[in-house]
């Protein structure tokens, strides 16, 4: 399809939800909820910990992710969501509650007709947001905890547009429309809820044009961290949607690829750590 006029009501529709107040699906409105908790910046642990025991799926994975190997090296394991919350550290909470919305939205049977892209999707996400943090702790300028939310929001306009175009009969029988529609407005809208999510703007920077091929030498800053992770992930000219296929039109890619190959290999067990606590 090239007829861009197509998409006209549907994003006309979010546009306009956009400027008022946001249909977000019922697991967003949780992740919405604790990060207006976890916005006062005098906020306690103790506050925190009964926003979150409110969500009894983000509660759980909390726990799960405080006794993980990557948060708890020395097996010592922990039953209480306020301990668990003091051992992660708030960043990880807000981590956590969109980690759980992202991955509830992909099982929803609203967006049944778009499954199988819903979890690619999903699966190119925790590939992301691992080797983020991965590639954070290798640079040691940028949080690795900051750097593993970067790589979590950095598609989230796909999952919305999903929520969305369920909404409408043209996208659940035409996949050539629902794809086009991703990769064209997928970055514009995903900006838009991370501004209304209240993400800090160092990461909606890095979020933006993150798949532009540019470049950089080594990474260094959040930005870069998150434009490698996402190119070593298959991110580049969506080639996830492919089962990863490489294009030989993309030479920047494939470089940086070969270039941080021996460091995938190397961190491919804190990759699966990773992706092992985030996913359901």
């Amino acid at each position: 399809m090239s007829d861009n006029s197509i998409h006209f009501p549907i994003l006309d529709d979010i546009a306009r939800d956009l400027s008022e107040e946001v249909n977000f699906p019922t697991s967003l409105d949780a992740a919405m909820m604790i990060r207006n908790t976890l916005k006062n910046p005098d906020v306690s642990l103790d506050q925190v910990a009964k926003a979150v025991a409110l969500e009894p799926l983000i509660a759980s994975k909390l726990l799960r992710l405080a006794n993980s190997v990557i948060y708890n090296p020395t097996g010592k394991t922990v039953t209480d969501l306020k301990a668990a919350i003091g051992r992660l550290g708030f960043e990880s909470v807000r981590t956590t509650s969109l980690a759980v919305a992202i991955d509830q939205i992909t099982r929803s049977k609203k967006i049944a007709n778009f499954e199988s892209l819903a979890k690619m999707a999903w699966d190119h996400t925790l590939n992301v947001a691992a080797i983020c943090r991965v590639l954070a702790r290798r640079v040691g300028r940028i949080g690795p905890d900051e750097a593993l939310l970067t790589g979590l929001v950095h598609d989230i306009g796909i999952f919305y547009l999903l929520y969305r175009a369920a909404d409408y009969e043209l996208y659940r029988t035409d996949e050539s429309a629902v794809l086009e529609l991703i990769v064209g407005w997928h970055d514009s809208i995903g900006e838009s809820l991370l501004h209304i999510l209240g993400l800090p703007e160092r990461i909606i920077e890095a979020v933006h044009d993150h798949e532009t091929l540019r470049e950089v030498d080594n990474p260094c800053t959040l930005t870069d961290v998150l434009y490698f992770a996402n190119l070593l992930a298959g991110g580049g000219n969506f080639e996830w949607m492919s089962g990863g296929v490489l294009s030989d039109e993309n030479p920047y890619a494939n470089a940086a690829r070969e270039r941080y190959a021996s460091l995938l290999q190397e961190a491919e067990e804190d990759i699966l750590d990773v992706r092992s606590a985030l996913a359901a």
